[in-house]
């Protein structure tokens, strides 16, 4: 039971005073039974699952550019329990859509549709289990609950993606790694739900390790685990409560963007991706790019790669003072070149930047509302908290929500 005042084991963010004894897994996966039986009732086996969210601590709008992430999987994430059925019907619940009730659909039914509403992400992820030669005989009852604020750019539908590759992988025995599972995962936001997302979010949930960010070069999936040693240090993520949805929010018009300037660059230097080329090889060849807003979003592309490389090797060497300030070099190019950021994070970020004990701050995930990701010393994460929730609050109008993050694991079958 964590000491926050308000606890996973009500469902909900709800103040809680209850002593847990035991892990939160296995209190988690009582309560999840608990919920499944009240929501289906019915006998047969039901197992629980978890996938974490995930929170991108530099290298933002690099991973569909081939360049290099360094996301870590958050304690925080989506639960669900699984139930077989012996007919083809399909039936999904969500604590966290409650008002939406059970949501009924079929194996002869996987088709996006504007009534299914959330349950397109895990139908998208069985059609793409489908398109890659899986069968399934059977449906299912699903009940789905999840701790990670909804549009908050934590990753709340990679979660959910990759934990549902993970129930059809254990429910019918595929035989699928955990990078084949990210890989469909992405391939079902892709095609089913048409967001061009990259592979970072899926990839980081699938293969998150406690205590350890993933630096994942997105050209070839080759990628190592780096400790997160943050001395008297702490992640605190700040959620701006503004809600965006990627496929509504101009994502897909910045992927295009890029995708226009890679090809003008390609027809002046032999290049696969933006991630190829270092800022003097840009510089040299920028002018390829005829548009001058292009050249801003290529740029951020390539210059943001190299903050990411420069920041890993930053962590290793113990320096997070210079982490911190590319963290922050960062945030200005997302705000500058990409322009994705928006009144809501730019207040968060600026007001993070006052405070004593920050060693540095930016946006996370894709923009146009969501989260910021600060490293604030522990001494002074009280005041932070308090200040910037202040200055947030009397400048847009509604409060921020904040969380000191720990790094978590990967998927799991609890």
């Amino acid at each position: 039971h964590r000491d926050y005042k308000r606890c996973i084991c009500t469902l909900g963010w709800q103040d809680c005073a209850k002593p847990h004894s035991g892990g939160m897994e296995d209190i988690m996966k009582e309560k999840m039974l608990e919920e499944f039986k009240k929501v289906y009732g019915g006998d047969g086996e039901v197992k629980v699952y978890f996938a974490p969210g995930r929170v991108n601590l530099i290298g933002e709008h690099t991973d569909y550019n081939g360049g290099h992430v360094f996301p870590c999987a958050l304690t925080m994430g989506t639960y669900a329990a699984v139930r077989r059925r012996d007919d083809n019907k399909l039936r999904f619940y969500s604590a966290n859509f409650e008002k939406l009730g059970v949501i009924e659909s079929s194996l002869d039914e996987l088709v996006w549709n504007k009534e299914a509403d959330w349950t397109n992400y895990p139908k998208g992820v069985m059609w793409a289990y489908i398109q890659k030669g899986f069968q399934f005989d059977k449906g299912f009852d699903m009940y789905y609950f999840g701790n990670i604020p909804n549009g908050s750019g934590l990753s709340s539908s990679a979660s959910i993606e990759v934990l549902t590759a993970l129930v059809l992988k254990d429910t019918f025995g595929f035989e699928t790694d955990f990078i084949e599972m990210a890989l469909i995962s992405q391939f079902a936001e892709n095609k089913f739900n048409k967001v061009n997302c990259g592979i970072m979010d899926q990839f980081a949930i699938a293969m998150g390790k406690e205590g350890h960010a993933i630096f994942l070069d997105t050209s070839n999936l080759s990628y190592e685990y780096a400790p997160v040693k943050l001395d008297n240090a702490k992640i605190v993520i700040a959620c701006s409560n503004k809600k965006r949805g990627l496929g509504d929010s101009k994502y897909n018009e910045r992927r295009a963007e890029c995708e226009e300037a890679l090809e003008e660059l390609q027809k002046v230097i032999d290049i696969k991706t933006l991630g190829d080329l270092t800022e003097e090889a840009f510089e040299r060849y920028k002018s390829a790019i005829k548009s001058e807003v292009r050249q801003k979003r290529a740029k951020h592309a390539v210059y943001e790669n190299q903050r990411t490389i420069k920041a890993v090797k930053a962590l290793k060497d113990g320096d997070i003072e210079e982490f911190g300030r590319l963290m922050i070099a960062s945030d200005t190019s997302l705000r500058e070149d990409y322009e994705v950021t928006g009144k809501e994070l730019d207040t968060l970020v600026a007001a993070a930047l006052k405070q004593p004990g920050v060693i540095g701050s930016r946006m996370t995930g894709a923009g146009f509302g969501g989260c910021t990701v600060s490293i604030v010393k522990t001494a002074d994460i009280d005041n932070f908290i308090e200040k910037v929730g202040k200055e947030y609050k009397d400048t847009i109008g509604y409060a921020a929500d904040f969380y000191v993050a720990d790094i978590g694991g990967g998927p799991v079958v609890l």
